[in-house]
């Protein structure tokens, strides 16, 4: 395990705990791999392609067998530790360590496309904000809601204000781990870092990002993310 200085004024936490069910895959999600690196590996590149960010916490299952083989594991800049049953669990357990921070920035392992200009702008934030803010897509499809219990139309979702939250989440880090702790301890559902501020009666700002920076969760979505990395990779080496 790396140790850190964790001086920075922002750090990167990745929670990496989870199984990935959904992807129907023999490995964790984050474990696939696009040309010869993974998603976890693609994901933290993406995150150290801006200066700003030095240092990056990876939250792992404690039954994680994958990550020590990987050339990220003796990174300096990288540190290991050990996660919880849920994200807002490893996140926190990232948070812990992560004490010499003013600003935490909170990353799906299994997100690769994330564009530097989407990251910059969402840096950005704290000279603004004490909140900090998400990344987040407006929503363009008509959104549907159904009828509970079953496959049938309740009725059409007034799309306007509605977006698609998206990560990198930016947050003071005193601010996030309060959060967290409180809505952990109450009981609360959170599905992002945005949920827990939210809980607690904060609201984030709305950092418009590109829809391309896509969560793999479906195994249709892998081919999809590997073209849009291609796509970020040629423009950055042009």
């Amino acid at each position: 395990m790396n140790t850190l200085s964790l001086t920075a004024e922002v750090i990167a936490v990745v929670p990496a705990a989870g199984i990935g069910s959904r992807m129907q895959a023999t490995c964790p999600k984050q474990y696939l791999t696009i040309g010869q690196h993974t998603l976890l590996e693609h994901s933290i590149a993406r995150l150290f392609s801006h200066p700003a960010i030095r240092q990056v916490i990876v939250a792992l299952s404690p039954d994680d067998t994958q990550f020590a083989s990987l050339p990220l594991a003796r990174d300096p800049r990288v540190l290991s530790v050990t996660g919880g049953e849920t994200r807002a669990e490893s996140v926190l357990a990232g948070l812990r360590v992560a004490q010499g921070a003013g600003w935490v920035l909170v990353h799906d392992a299994a997100r690769p496309c994330l564009h530097p200009d989407d990251l910059a702008r969402l840096l950005q934030v704290r000279e603004t904000s004490h909140v900090g803010g998400i990344l987040a897509a407006p929503v363009r499809d008509t959104m549907k809601r159904g009828e509970p219990g079953i496959a049938a139309v309740a009725h059409t979702v007034e799309r306007e204000d509605l977006w698609h939250a998206l990560t990198p989440q930016f947050f003071p880090h005193a601010l996030l781990t309060a959060c967290l702790t409180r809505a952990l301890a109450e009981g609360a559902t959170i599905t992002d870092e945005a949920s827990a501020l939210e809980y607690c009666g904060y609201h984030p700002l709305l950092v418009s990002g590109r829809s391309d920076n896509i969560k793999v969760t479906r195994p249709e979505d892998l081919a999809l993310a590997a073209f849009y990395l291609t796509q970020i990779q040629l423009k950055e080496s042009a």
